[in-house]
């Protein structure tokens, strides 16, 4: 007789991770992305250094609220074009995608971009992907410690100086340099230098390929932006199948192309095998491809198994890369960043705003002129300092009176001055309840530079 079996039972719900060891691989893709890494990393860790103007190149000012790029100045009023950046970035995220993928993680991303150095290190110090697997496998000895010790040193060394880069965005990095040689460190510089370090030694050192799969949420919704026109990496499944190898494949009446060698999985930075179809843990890398071209070459076959393609070209159809999305995208595209360009290039480095004095409508001057009070307000946008001369047109006669030696207003940079103005004019001409004038601000040493606000004239009607 048999009794039933009511121990209970453990199930897993998810698999343990997996340490992902990606094979190092040479291409014409891969030579591409080494490229984008250096150029990136070139300018995140040289542009601080490199002085314009008088100034940081690049310089985040917080404590005094400008931003330094290049030789622009903007200042909290210039708002507007951070919000363009924005919507710009997100447009080239729709166009992009829709065209060809996930290129943005491939290639651009300071994850994938930082991963690779990290990477990089890790071959240097431990070897190849057979040496690292070996190495992780084996004993604890004098030769693991030493090239453990090492990568860590090299990582952590890397990792610092990347959070001290960061800070140097937004407090001058020279003066920052000077203030780690002395240990004279601000409390948040501090907190900043070691957060950005610690988050990079974390994020490219040892999550890596698990923050594109559970942290970044553009690999859940990429799926949204995909169509069968989209170019994405492919395994052509009706040329490669059925995969063989060896004395299989030779024996094999009619074997596909793919040889089983599985190399495009050990190249992969994720992990997974492209041959299983379309996944959103692909980052769009390309080692697969370059991987799988030389291994076509070698044994005589034509590349292209793996490759940048369309579904509907996997499945024989007639493929348009250029659609109606990507033109709409383009067009929308073009147009965000033709405004923008105009936008900066035409901006004044005056900020002016005229209000009405609310205690009267207008005053009498004499018997033939009156006169209307405004609060003006100019804030000095540039990086040096600036004079100003105040009109008004929109009414025959008009003249503008404030309280200076010179008729002429200055102000420091990131200055805003604020000075009450009298704008008279003949009770003939003023003549109607209300009027709209116009108040110009015209810088002196610059007149192309000029700012002008449109206001309300209260007039004489009696």
């Amino acid at each position: 007789m048999s009794t039933q079996d009511t121990r209970p039972v453990e199930l897993k719900l998810y698999k343990a991770h997996e340490k992902v060891y990606p094979r190092e691989t040479k291409g014409r893709f891969q030579f591409k992305r080494k490229l984008a890494v250096f150029v990136l990393l070139g300018l995140f860790y040289l542009l601080p250094w490199f002085d314009w103007g008088g100034h940081q190149a690049v310089l985040f000012d917080l404590p005094h609220r400008r931003f330094y790029i290049f030789g622009l100045t903007l200042w909290p009023q210039d708002f507007i074009f951070l919000a363009l950046m924005l919507i710009i970035a997100a447009f080239s995220l729709f166009f992009f995608t829709a065209l060809a993928g996930r290129l943005w993680c491939g290639y651009a991303c300071p994850q994938t971009v930082w991963t690779e150095v990290f990477i990089w290190m890790e071959q240097l110090t431990e070897g190849n992907r057979n040496k690292r697997m070996k190495l992780d496998k084996g004993p604890w000895n004098f030769n693991k410690i030493w090239r453990k010790t090492a990568k860590q040193f090299l990582w952590i060394t890397f990792a610092l100086w990347t959070g001290f880069t960061f800070v140097g965005f937004f407090t001058p990095i020279k003066e920052l340099a000077v203030n780690v040689v002395t240990w004279n460190l601000g409390p948040w510089e501090t907190f900043w230098l070691f957060f950005y370090g610690f988050a990079t030694y974390g994020n490219a050192g040892f999550l890596r390929e698990q923050v594109c799969l559970y942290m970044c949420p553009y690999a859940r919704f990429q799926g949204a932006m995909f169509d069968k026109e989209t170019l994405i990496i492919s395994y052509d499944e009706k040329r490669g199948e059925p995969r063989m190898r060896g004395k299989t494949r030779r024996e094999a009446e009619n074997p596909g192309d793919c040889i089983d060698c599985t190399l495009c999985v050990q190249v992969c930075p994720t992990g997974i095998d492209i041959r299983d179809g379309l996944q959103y843990e692909c980052i769009a890398c390309a080692a697969c491809i370059d991987a799988c071209d030389d291994v076509m070459a070698s044994v005589g076959l034509p590349k292209g198994l793996i490759r940048y393609t369309t579904e509907n070209a996997l499945e024989g159809k007639k493929s348009r890369v250029l659609r109606p999305r990507i033109l709409i995208y383009g067009a929308i595209l073009t147009l965000l960043v033709s405004s923008f360009a105009y936008a900066l290039l035409t901006r004044s480095s005056i900020d002016a705003n005229v209000i009405p004095d609310r205690n009267s409508f207008y005053r009498i001057v004499d018997a033939q002129r009156i006169e209307n009070v405004y609060n003006l307000k100019i804030m000095n946008k540039g990086s040096q300092t600036a004079h100003y001369e105040v009109s008004a047109i929109g009414l025959d006669g008009l003249a503008v009176d404030f309280e200076t030696d010179d008729g002429v207003l200055s102000a420091e940079p990131g200055e805003l001055i604020s000075v009450p103005i009298r704008i008279r004019a003949d009770r003939s001409v003023a003549n109607k309840k209300i009027h709209t004038i116009k108040v110009v601000v015209n810088e002196v040493d610059n007149p192309n530079n000029k700012r002008t606000e449109t206001v309300k004239y209260f007039g004489y009607d009696k």
